[in-house]
Parts: structure tokens; C-alpha cells; sequence
């Protein structure tokens, strides 16, 4: 089974019908799944700004904050990620919040999938770049 490190913006789409569902759930089904603890607090905001944007309601947001809870997905500090993350994001001039996902693919030696198009194509020329696949061209 293939391992990714994934990130918020896959994950959320577990429990949030929105562009790219489809393919997140099949990612879940198909691959050997890890993040950062960072993954977390990540969810928790997204679904913070959903009920804030009144795109989600209070009793949606704490089902879906259970069922991410509850994913099947293995959680890893990111005590541990924190020089390779500066350096990641000091070298690709970009926040370092995206950099720790990066950084774990990089000590797992796997690939980062994400639904951030924004992030894929910043890093498109960097030397790192093959680390990371966009959710839409992910192909399991």
C-alpha cells in the first residue's frame, strides 16, 4: 500500500462536500495515511471558519470534528520537523505552517498530497518538488 503524508486540505474534504471529495476519499480507502499533529488544529479551524462563514452549522462542524477524529490516520509529532521546516521554508519563500506536511514526507520518505494548488505550483521547479502530488493527479 502506498503512503502519503496528507494535510488539511485533503483531510477535510472527508467530512466537508466540496471540490475534490471524491478523490479524497478514494485516497483514504486506497493509501497508508500519515500526518502531523499540526493536522489537528489545521481541521479545527477550517471547520471554525465553515460555521463562522455560515457555510456550516455548529452540530455539523462537531460531527465532522468527530469523525476527523476518528480517521484513520496516523498522527506524528512535528517537534521533530522543525529545522528541515525552516529551512524548507525559508528556501521556498512560503509559510512554514505547509512546510512541516512537506517535511514529514521527507523524513518518511513518501509523498505529500494536497489539495493546495497555490503550494504545488510554487514549488513546481524546486528541488523538492517531486516530494509533492496534487490531489487531482494523485491516479490510485
Amino acid at each position: 500500500m502506498t503512503r502519503f503524508v496528507i494535510d488539511a486540505s485533503i483531510a477535510i474534504k472527508w467530512v466537508v462536500e466540496e471540490q475534490g471529495t471524491e478523490a479524497a476519499i478514494a485516497l483514504r480507502k486506497r493509501a497508508e495515511l500519515i500526518a502531523p499533529d499540526l493536522l489537528i488544529a489545521e481541521c479545527a479551524n477550517i471547520l471554525w471558519k465553515k460555521v463562522q462563514r455560515d457555510e456550516l452549522s455548529e452540530s455539523e462542524a462537531l460531527i465532522a470534528a468527530r469523525l476527523l477524529q476518528s480517521a484513520d490516520v496516523e498522527i506524528l509529532a512535528t517537534r521533530n520537523l522543525m529545522e528541515t521546516a525552516t529551512r524548507l521554508a525559508i528556501g521556498l519563500r512560503h509559510p512554514a505552517y505547509d512546510c512541516i506536511y512537506l517535511a514529514l514526507a521527507i523524513q518518511s520518505d513518501c509523498r505529500f498530497c494536497t489539495a493546495d494548488s497555490a503550494f504545488v505550483r510554487k514549488i513546481s521547479s524546486a528541488p523538492v518538488a517531486e516530494r509533492v502530488v496534487a490531489l487531482g493527479d494523485i491516479g490510485l
